[in-house]
């Protein structure tokens, strides 16, 4: 499946790997647009710029500390808690399925999903801002009800793959499921 002509919903190049590790057990992994050091200078600079003419107006070193500090400290939390670099959905079948994100800083989260939790996955549409866009999710069944969904938990939150590639993971997906 790795194919490099695929985008995100922005148009954005990302990448996709799909490991067949045997026949029941697949892993896709969708990796985002990495980081862009134009992007965090212009920011960077932005906000120093906007510093160093209030501190022209002031004359209070105080405004280059604080915009200095800020910058760096909001560089941090955005590369630890926003910034995914890649995302991956591992299914197992008869076991569950596993959803990872790796983030810039290198910090990982992990979810495990039983199979018996699970209803089915499939790829549904939102809209969002003035158009409509398409994402895959596992319905998870209700404990007091077995035939109703409780939730849905989207797949791919941050890279937001387009159509073409949601439809081969859906199909990966749903070749194990029918088999487990």
């Amino acid at each position: 499946m790795a194919d490099d002509s695929l985008t995100d919903i922005y148009g954005n190049r990302i990448g996709v790997a799909c490991r067949c590790h045997s026949d029941l057990c697949r892993e896709v992994t969708v990796s985002g647009p990495k980081l862009s050091l134009r992007s965090v200078l212009v920011y960077t600079c932005g906000v120093w710029l906007l510093a160093y003419a209030a501190f022209c107006c002031t004359e209070n070193t105080a405004v280059l500390s604080c915009a200095i500090i800020l910058t760096l400290v909001g560089l941090m939390v955005y590369i630890h808690f926003f910034k995914v670099d890649h995302e991956s959905l591992l299914i197992i079948g008869s076991l569950g399925v596993q959803l990872s994100s790796s983030y810039a800083s290198g910090r990982e989260c992990t979810s495990f999903i039983e199979m018996s939790k699970i209803k089915d996955v499939v790829i549904n549409e939102a809209v969002y801002m003035h158009r409509v866009i398409y994402y895959l999710c596992i319905l998870i069944k209700d404990p007091a009800d077995p035939h109703a969904v409780s939730s849905v938990l989207p797949l791919f939150q941050s890279s937001k793959p387009r159509l073409k590639c949601l439809i081969e993971v859906y199909k990966t997906c749903q070749e194990i499921l029918a088999q487990s």
